[in-house]
């Protein structure tokens, strides 16, 4: 797809422009740091439920980061609603804070989802406020974060996603991955499914430069007329690397 190749272009491109020898070097003065990401999945899942029709998707992003914390950057990934062609790309422009103290770690964040293509009246365009802790304990972390949307996806008013996850490091360099979450919703018909949480469970692996990883994910949405595709319990595969 046109969408896909295009957006696994432009991230390559960002990693082979702005690498870290030549565009951090630029801005080194100014306190400045600059990455970039890009990555094949054999889904892309939000919360626990498919926006890729179950399908494969290419996703890369780039960030600018500061000294003083503050940090912006966009993402994007195809997506498939299975809506016919209302929208086929999601694109995400974030900003905020974030620091650390010893072992304990902040983030306070904003966030803009956006679906270009989709039809306007759909609202599917929507505003996060999000605030993330975590602590490491060497053998283990953990980390606690909330997403709060005054009008969340398809016009289906406030919402908040609560979540709370653990890594394990492992022999090997292995990285073992746990996640548990919540999504409240004020207009469930809107939306499309009632209030849920999802929970996923996976490793993660380096091999030569390049973030392995696999993952089980599943929610509660399993009673009749809940959700018709992509809740149910499944395994997704990643590969990504970073620049």
């Amino acid at each position: 797809m046109k969408t896909k190749l295009t957006l696994g272009v432009a991230a390559l491109a960002l990693g082979g422009v702005l690498s870290p020898s030549i565009a951090n070097a630029a801005a080194q003065d100014y306190g400045l740091e600059y990455s970039a990401n890009v990555g094949f999945y054999s889904e892309y899942s939000f919360r626990g439920i498919a926006q890729s029709d179950e399908h494969p998707a290419i996703q890369g992003g780039f960030d600018v980061s500061h000294d003083s914390g503050l940090y912006a950057g966009i993402w994007g990934s195809n997506v498939d609603f299975n809506d016919g062609s209302e929208a086929n790309l999601e694109t995400d422009i974030y900003a905020g804070y974030s620091g650390s103290v010893n072992n304990f770690s902040y983030d306070l964040g904003v966030i803009y989802y956006a679906y270009p293509g989709a039809n306007r009246s759909l609202n599917y365009d929507f505003v996060e406020f999000s605030a993330a802790a975590g602590y490491d304990f060497d053998v283990f972390s953990t980390s606690v974060a909330f997403n709060y949307s005054p009008e969340y996806f398809g016009d289906s008013g406030n919402a908040l996603y609560s979540a709370f996850a653990v890594d394990v490091p492992l022999p090997s360099d292995f990285t073992l991955s746990a996640h548990v979450g919540h999504q409240s919703i004020q207009d469930n018909t809107a939306f499309g499914v009632p209030d849920y949480t999802d929970w996923s469970v996976g490793l993660g692996y380096n091999l030569g430069g390049f973030d392995l990883s696999l993952a089980y994910i599943d929610t509660d949405l399993d009673e009749p007329g809940e959700c018709a595709d992509g809740c149910d319990g499944r395994v997704i595969f990643g590969i990504s690397k970073s620049f």
